[in-house]
């Protein structure tokens, strides 16, 4: 099964990531943002990042995910390639993600930098739930 795959939109950029499960497609999504982004193939993993994110529903906590690296490439200069999503669990009123992401500090030079990405949007966003597959569809502003 293909990670991802990309999407045509007029302005901005999309994709649609695919996995087994819901973790697997959260992964997925995210080493496609990544790769609008830069060159995951030269990312290193030389860094360790612990993320935990809680959000009211899947799509938010899908926006909040993609979202921490759009944060950590411009605020903490840190670009992620492998990302493992722990558990998404239902809570009462949200729900929870607990994941780790490897990475490195940003080299323009040397990552190859591609398209920046001004934000995540919920422009089209779906996150389809099958029995032995699943898919999110998210596009990003340009």
């Amino acid at each position: 099964m293909k990670k991802f795959e990309w999407i045509d939109h007029p302005s901005d950029a999309g994709f649609r990531a695919y996995g087994e499960n819901l973790a697997e497609v959260f992964e997925n999504a995210a080493l496609a943002l990544t790769e609008i982004l830069v060159d995951t193939s030269k990312i290193g993993r030389k860094e360790e990042i612990e993320i935990e994110i809680e959000a009211e529903d899947k799509k938010a906590l899908l926006y909040d995910w993609l979202e921490h690296f759009l944060y950590l490439q411009g605020a903490e200069n840190i670009v992620a390639s492998k990302f493992e999503i722990e558990e998404i669990t239902r809570r009462e009123d949200y729900y929870k993600l607990r994941a780790k992401a490897w990475g490195e500090r940003f080299e323009p030079d040397r990552h190859n930098p591609r398209t920046e990405v001004k934000a995540v949007t919920y422009h089209m966003m779906e996150i389809v739930e099958e029995e032995d597959r699943c898919s999110a569809q998210v596009i990003v502003d340009i």
